[in-house]
C-alpha cells in the first residue's frame, strides 16, 4: 500500500499536466479548472505518506540494480523518508493554491494552457527530485527544473524576460557543472551513490586527496564542496544570486512557486546529505560564511529597491542565505523549519503582489497615501524600556551560557547557544519593527512586545526540540552535526558580542530619533553611506562586472583559438 500511495503523488500531478495540455479545447478554462482535482488528490496523498512515513519508517522502491554500474544510467527509484514527505507535503499544499489563483490570474493570457501544465509538470519534477533515492536521479531531476525555470518565464518575445531567463539558465549550468563534478567525485571515491551506502562508506573509508602545492583535503571535503557550489545556484548565494532578480519579469505566480518551492531546492540538498556534511567542518565553515554574506547583501541591497516584486526576490535572497547559514551552524532541522516558514510566507506576499501590481496599473495613484501632517503619540518610556530589555534578555542569557554559568546540554558544541543566537535575531527583528506602531497606545505595544517574544521563543523551542527530534530522531546525531560546525571560540564570542552591540546602537538610534534628537556620526560614516547606496542600488555592478569578465574570457578563447589554427598550419 505505501509504495502505491507515494507514486501516485506525482503521477496525479502528471495526470493534471496532461489534462491541461493534451485532448481537444473545451469551453473557457473547464480543462484547466478540471486539473484542479488531481492536483488536490496529489497533496492529500502527501499528507498521508507523511501520516505513514511516521509512524511505519521510510518507503523504498527501486527499478534497478543499485549493484551494477550500468544501471547508473538511468537509476529510476524513490526513498521516502520524514524529510521527503514534510517536503512533499509543502510543494503540493503550495503549488495547489498556486494553481488555482493562476486559472484566474492568467485568464486572459493566450498560452494559459502552456503555462497551466508546465506549472504541474514542475511540481512533477520537484516531488520526484525531493523523493529520488540516489544522487544521480536526483541530479537528473535537479537538471530537468533548470530548464522548467527557463520555460516558465513564459513570455519569451519580451526582451527583458528572455535576457532574465538565458541569465537563469546560464549561471545555474555553472552551479550545476559542480553538482555533477561532485556525484562523478563521490563515486569515484565511494563506489556508489545510493544515500545510506555513501554515507557509510564515507565514514569507514576516509580518503586524502592531494592538489597542487603539496595542498591536501579530505575526500569527503572535496565532494561535499563540490555539491554545496551546485546548491549555492538553486539557492541564489552570493556570488550566483543575479539569476534570481534577472527573473522577476516571469509571471507573478511563477515566482510564488519559485520563492516557495523551488528556491529551497539547495536547503533540502544539504539536509538530504547531512551526514556527509556532518563530516566535513571545512565545508560547513565555508557555507557558513557564505550564508551570512548573502544574507547581509540580500537584506541590503532589498532596503534600497523601489520596485515591488524585486524587493521581495532580494528579501528570499537574504532568506535563503539566513537558511543556508543555519545548515553552516549545523542546525539542519531549524533551515528546513525556515525554508517552510519562509516558503508558505512568500509564496503568499507574491501572490497578493500580483492583486497591489494590476491594482496599480488601473489607479496610478495606488496606494494612496495621506501626506497630512499628524502629531503622533510618543512611546512611553514603558515601551522603550520593554523593548530594550526583551531585545537584551536574550543575548545576556547567551553570554552566559558561553561562559560556563550554565549548565544545558550540547553546552560543549555550542549548540544551545546557536539555538538562543536565533531565537534572538528573529524577536529582535519583529520587536524592532514594532516601534512602527506610532498611533497605537504604548501600553499596547508593550504588550504586544512580550508576546511577540514569548511566541518566537514558543516556536523555536519546538523547532528545537519536537520538529528536530522528527526529523533526526538520534540525539548523537544532531550533536555531531553541531560539533562538527563549532567555530573557534574568540570568533564565536565576536560574534554574539558585535550583534549584541550593533542592537543596543539600534535601540539607542531609535530612541534618539523618536524624541527628536540628532544623532552624531562620524562625517566618514556619511560619505561611506553616500558611497554604499548607489552601489546597493546597482546591485554592486555584479553583473557589469560578470559581462566584462565573460567579454574578456571570449576574447581570450578566440585568441587561442587563433593561435591554434596558426599552429596547425
Amino acid at each position: 500500500m505505501l509504495p502505491s500511495l507515494m507514486l501516485s503523488v506525482p503521477l496525479f500531478l502528471l495526470l493534471a499536466s496532461a489534462i491541461v495540455m493534451f485532448g481537444a479545447d473545451l469551453p473557457r478554462f473547464r480543462r484547466e479548472k478540471l486539473a484542479v482535482f488531481p492536483i488536490g488528490l496529489a497533496f492529500f496523498g502527501s499528507v498521508l505518506t507523511l501520516y505513514l512515513v511516521t509512524g511505519e519508517g521510510p518507503i523504498v522502491i527501486r527499478f534497478y540494480n543499485p549493484d551494477s554500474a550500468a544501471s547508473l544510467i538511468i537509476p529510476l527509484g524513490f526513498y521516502v523518508d520524514r524529510l521527503s514527505a514534510v517536503m512533499m507535503t509543502l510543494i503540493t499544499a503550495v503549488s495547489m493554491l498556486i494553481y488555482i489563483y493562476s486559472t484566474t490570474y492568467m485568464y486572459q493570457d493566450g498560452h494559459a494552457r502552456r503555462y497551466l501544465s508546465l506549472i504541474c509538470l514542475t511540481d512533477f519534477v520537484l516531488i520526484c527530485m525531493v523523493s529520488s533515492s540516489n544522487l544521480m536521479m536526483l541530479f537528473l531531476f535537479w537538471q530537468l527544473l533548470s530548464y522548467l525555470l527557463y520555460l516558465l518565464a513564459h513570455n519569451h518575445t519580451h526582451a527583458g524576460t528572455l535576457a532574465g531567463a538565458f541569465k537563469t539558465f546560464t549561471i545555474l549550468r555553472i552551479a550545476d557543472t559542480a553538482f555533477l563534478a561532485g556525484i562523478v567525485l563521490a563515486f569515484q571515491l565511494y563506489g556508489t551513490l545510493e544515500f545510506h551506502d555513501l554515507f557509510m562508506r564515507a565514514a569507514e573509508m576516509p580518503v586524502t586527496l592531494s592538489l597542487w602545492l603539496g595542498v591536501e583535503v579530505s575526500g569527503t571535503t572535496a565532494v561535499t564542496f563540490l555539491l554545496f557550489i551546485g546548491a549555492m545556484g538553486k539557492s541564489a548565494q552570493f556570488p550566483l544570486h543575479l539569476w534570481l532578480p534577472g527573473s522577476l519579469f516571469a509571471p507573478t505566480p511563477v515566482h510564488a512557486m519559485l520563492h516557495a518551492g523551488i528556491i529551497n531546492a539547495g536547503g533540502f540538498l544539504i539536509n538530504r546529505l547531512a551526514p556527509l556534511f556532518g563530516m566535513s567542518s571545512t565545508t560547513l565553515h565555508i557555507a557558513f560564511v557564505i550564508g551570512t554574506l548573502t544574507a547581509v547583501l540580500g537584506a541590503s541591497m532589498m532596503l534600497v529597491q523601489s520596485d515591488i516584486k524585486k524587493t521581495l526576490g532580494f528579501s528570499t535572497i537574504g532568506q535563503m542565505g539566513y537558511m543556508i547559514m543555519e545548515c553552516g551552524l549545523g542546525a539542519f532541522s531549524l533551515a528546513v523549519f525556515h525554508l517552510i516558514a519562509h516558503g508558505l510566507f512568500k509564496g503568499t506576499v507574491f501572490l497578493y503582489c500580483g492583486n497591489v501590481i494590476h491594482k496599480t496599473r488601473q489607479d496610478p495613484h495606488f496606494p494612496h497615501t495621506d501626506h497630512a501632517i499628524t502629531d503622533e503619540p510618543a512611546f512611553s518610556r514603558l515601551t522603550w524600556s520593554t523593548g530594550f530589555a526583551t531585545t537584551l534578555f536574550i543575548p545576556l542569557l547567551i553570554l552566559l551560557v558561553t561562559h560556563g554559568v550554565l549548565h544545558i546540554p550540547l553546552l560543549e558544541s555550542q549548540g544551545t547557544v546557536i539555538i538562543l543566537f536565533f531565537i534572538w535575531i528573529t524577536s529582535s527583528q519583529a520587536i524592532l519593527t514594532l516601534t512602527r506602531l506610532r498611533a497605537v497606545a504604548s501600553w499596547k505595544v508593550s504588550a504586544t512586545m512580550l508576546v511577540t517574544l514569548l511566541f518566537i521563543v514558543l516556536t523555536y523551542l519546538f523547532a528545537v526540540e519536537s520538529f528536530t527530534a522528527f526529523l533526526y530522531p538520534n540525539p548523537e546525531e544532531v550533536a555531531s552535526y553541531f560539533k562538527a560546525a563549532d567555530l573557534p571560540d574568540w570568533l564565536f564570542d565576536l560574534l554574539i558580542l558585535g550583534a549584541t552591540g550593533l542592537t543596543v546602537l539600534g535601540w539607542y538610534y531609535l530612541y534618539l530619533r523618536a524624541h527628536g534628537h540628532s544623532v552624531w556620526t562620524p562625517s566618514w560614516i556619511e560619505g561611506v553611506r553616500i558611497r554604499l547606496y548607489p552601489l546597493l542600488m546597482n546591485r554592486l555592478y555584479a553583473d557589469e562586472s560578470y559581462r566584462a569578465i565573460g567579454l574578456k574570457a571570449g576574447q581570450l578563447i578566440h585568441r587561442i583559438d587563433k593561435l591554434e589554427r596558426g599552429w596547425s598550419r
